[in-house]
C-alpha cells in the first residue's frame, strides 16, 4: 500500500524558499506569479498493513517525526497505483 502525504508550511509563517522561486520565476520572465509557497511530498510504501491501520498509523508518524505541527500542516491519502 502506498501513502502520500504532503505537507506545507502554515500560512502565517515565513517561506523564504517560497519568495526566492517566485524572485526566480519573475527573473525568468514568467509574471502573474503573486505568491509561491513550498512544501514537501513524503511517499510511504506500507506492507503487511491492512487498511484499517492506516490512518493511525500514519497520523502517529506525522506527529512524531514527519511533520512540525508547530509551524506546517499536511495532509494524506492512500494513492492507488
Amino acid at each position: 500500500m502506498r501513502v502520500r502525504i504532503i505537507v506545507n508550511l502554515k500560512p502565517s509563517v515565513l517561506d523564504p524558499q517560497g519568495k526566492a522561486v517566485r524572485a526566480a520565476l519573475k527573473s525568468l520572465g514568467f509574471e502573474g506569479v503573486d505568491d509561491v509557497r513550498v512544501g514537501k511530498v513524503i511517499y510511504l510504501n506500507l506492507t503487511g498493513v491492512d487498511r484499517g491501520q492506516v490512518k493511525e498509523m500514519v497520523e502517529e508518524m506525522c506527529a512524531k517525526l514527519l511533520v512540525n505541527p508547530v509551524i506546517e500542516t499536511y495532509e494524506w491519502e492512500i494513492v492507488e497505483d
